[in-house]
C-alpha cells in the first residue's frame, strides 16, 4: 500500500513532539505537513531539539488538506472544535483529535471514542477519532473487564499520580521546575475533567452502572508516567479476577497483566499498559502504569491511525522503555 500522508495541527507541543518522533520511524507513514502558527518557517528540530539530525522538516503556517490522508489535532482543549468548525476539511481526510473536545457523546458529534481496548472494531470503521485523556486511559483499563462482566457493584475509588508533562508545554505556577521538583499535591479532587469519559465508558459496558467513581488526581514530581490504583468490592477470588482480566486483554497487544507489583519506569517511552491485581479482604485493587504522553496520548493516537488504515495496530510502536 502507498504510505499514509500525515498532517499535524499544533505541532509545537509535547504530544506533537511525541507524534513526530513515532511517525518519523513509522514504516507506512510520511509527513505532508507539520503546522504551527507561532513557528511557521522554523525547522522542527528548533522546537523539538532532540530531533536535530532526525528531520529537516519545517513548520508551516497554513495546512493544505489536499496533501494528507489524516490529520492529528494537537491543540489546546477547546481549540480543536474551533478549528474543525472554521476549516473545510475534506470528508476523505481522517481526523484524530487529542483534546477533550469530542470525547463525550453529544448530538452532532460523530467522533468515536478512541480507546482500542473498548472500541477497536468501531475505530476501524471511523473517520473521526477522539483520543482519550491520559488519566482516563490508565484508569479505564483498571475497570473495563469488571464492567464488561457486569461485576461493578459498589463505588470505585481511584488514586492516580501523573508526571508534569500531563499539564502540557505552556508553563504554569504548578508545572515549573522549582515548584514541581520534590513536591506532590492533589488537584481537582472528585471533579477531574476525565471523570466524564471514564463514566461514559463504564456505562457503555455496564449500562446499569450508577455508583460513584471517587477520583483523587495527584501531581507528581516526575516528568512522565501515570501510576493509578483503583479498588472496589469484589465477591470473587483473586484467581478469578486475574483470569477475568487476562481473558479480556488477551487480544489487546499493549496491555499486560502481571503478578509483580509494577512501576512507572517499566512503561516510560512505550505504548504499554501494565496491570497488577491484589485482593484485600472483600476489595479488589487494580494497579495500572502507563506513559501519559504515549499510551495516554500520542502512542495511542498512532495505534488508532493504524486501526483506521487497516494496519496491525502495533505498527511503528515497537518503542523501548527507558530503565534508568
Amino acid at each position: 500500500m502507498s504510505k499514509i500522508k500525515v498532517g499535524i495541527i499544533g505541532g509545537a507541543g509535547y504530544t506533537a513532539g511525541e507524534l513526530i518522533r513515532i511517525l518519523l520511524n513509522h514504516p507506512q507513514a510520511e509527513f505532508a505537513f507539520i503546522q504551527s502558527s507561532s513557528n511557521a518557517g522554523n525547522p522542527v528540530y528548533e522546537v523539538h531539539r532532540d530531533l536535530l539530525g532526525e528531520t529537516d522538516l519545517t513548520f508551516v503556517g497554513e495546512p493544505d488538506f489536499s496533501l494528507c490522508d489524516v490529520i492529528f489535532l494537537c491543540m489546546g482543549h477547546g481549540k480543536s472544535k474551533e478549528f474543525v468548525t472554521a476549516n473545510d476539511i475534506p470528508s476523505t481526510v481522517k481526523i484524530i483529535d487529542l483534546s477533550h473536545d469530542y470525547r463525550l457523546k453529544a448530538k452532532g458529534n460523530d467522533f468515536v471514542y478512541g480507546l482500542p481496548e473498548l472500541n477497536r472494531e468501531t475505530i476501524r470503521q471511523s473517520g473521526h477519532i477522539a483520543n482519550p485523556g491520559c488519566f482516563a486511559t490508565g484508569i479505564q483499563l483498571t475497570m473495563l473487564p469488571l464492567a464488561a462482566a457486569g461485576l461493578i457493584t459498589d463505588e470505585l475509588h481511584v488514586h492516580a499520580i501523573t508526571g508534569s508533562t500531563g499539564a502540557g508545554q505552556a508553563p504554569s505556577s504548578t508545572s515549573h521546575f522549582s515548584w514541581r521538583s520534590g513536591n506532590v499535591s492533589v488537584y481537582k479532587a472528585f471533579q477531574h475533567q476525565h471523570l466524564g469519559e471514564i463514566t461514559q465508558s463504564v456505562k457503555q459496558l455496564q449500562p446499569g452502572f450508577d455508583k460513584a467513581i471517587n477520583f483523587i488526581p495527584v501531581r507528581g514530581n516526575h516528568t512522565r508516567g501515570i501510576f493509578a490504583s483503583t479498588y472496589t468490592e469484589f465477591a470473587g477470588t483473586l484467581d478469578e479476577a486475574i483470569s477475568l482480566y487476562e481473558n479480556y486483554y488477551a487480544e489487546h497487544p499493549f496491555v499486560f497483566v502481571t503478578k509483580e507489583n509494577p512501576d512507572v519506569k517499566q512503561v516510560v517511552n512505550t505504548n504499554k499498559a501494565i496491570l497488577h491485581l491484589e485482593k484485600h479482604g472483600s476489595k479488589l485493587m487494580i494497579l495500572s502504569v502507563t506513559d501519559n504522553l504515549l499510551k495516554g496520548a500520542s502512542g495511542q493516537a498512532v495505534q488508532n491511525m493504524n486501526l483506521q488504515f487497516g494496519l496491525d495496530e502495533k505498527t511503528g510502536l515497537n518503542l523501548k522503555p527507558v530503565s534508568f
